[in-house]
């Protein structure tokens, strides 16, 4: 497996990251044009969280999450890249992590389920912890 194919699921969270952005003003626009206030009166997410039902915030949650562990996969997979240290079980975890955080942001946009979210948060997250593992022990 080369070395590159570590920067293809890198891709892949920026896709996701993406498609949550346009979900997010997708849901959140018609609802403000439905609450009928003024632009003005959504300065803060708590202020928004007054006027539009809370389904709608779902995805600009989500958004914010993912800027929370995702940073730490795009610097390690770079990480992984620029040093050459990216094997195949750094490879097949990458994806894993994009495909935990796929069914994360799946289900955080839509039904929201906080046991399943936590589930597939928390399964992203070992994986994650497992290629920072196997980075460090690298190097050792």
């Amino acid at each position: 497996m080369s070395n590159e194919q570590i920067l293809l699921p890198m891709l892949g969270m920026m896709v996701l990251t993406a498609v949550v952005w346009f979900v997010l003003y997708a849901r959140r626009i018609p609802a403000m044009r439905r609450a009928g206030k003024p632009t003005q009166a959504y300065t803060t997410p708590d202020k928004a969280a007054t006027f539009l039902p809370e389904e709608v915030s779902y995805p600009a949650n989500n958004f914010r999450n993912l800027f929370e562990l995702p940073v730490l996969f795009y610097a390690l997979c770079l990480y992984l890249y620029v040093t050459a240290m990216a094997g195949t079980a750094d490879v097949i975890a990458a994806w894993l992590f994009l495909v935990f955080r796929t069914v994360h942001s799946a289900i955080h946009c839509t039904v929201n389920i906080v046991i399943l979210r936590f589930a597939a948060y928390s399964a992203a997250a070992l994986t994650l912890w497992f290629m920072l593992g196997r980075a460090v022990w690298g190097v050792l």
